[in-house]
């Protein structure tokens, strides 16, 4: 049986996953022209996955700078939660 407050954790953890690949989705989107970003309902959702993952991805920018305009913070948020969801496995359970 698995702890009810590391298996919250865990869930979480998954679901801030989602949202980050679903930010890197919807910022290539905006910035290919295949989503309008003027359309109201569009720029509710960026601005919404914006507030979500800038509060992580920003001191992560600050340590990483994009190199040659790539910004490598999604990546290493990934893997930070990655690193998270292990950790709590392997010291909560």
């Amino acid at each position: 049986m698995i702890n009810p407050a590391v298996w919250l954790l865990l869930r979480i953890l998954d679901l801030y996953w989602w949202v980050v690949i679903i930010d890197v989705v919807a910022t290539w989107l905006d910035g290919f022209g295949i989503v309008n970003s003027y359309n109201p309902t569009a720029l509710i959702i960026l601005r919404a996955l914006h507030a979500l993952t800038e509060p992580v991805f920003g001191p992560v920018r600050r340590i990483l700078p994009p190199l040659g305009g790539l910004d490598l913070s999604p990546i290493i948020v990934l893997f930070l939660i990655s690193f998270l969801q292990y950790a709590t496995v392997y010291y909560l359970t």
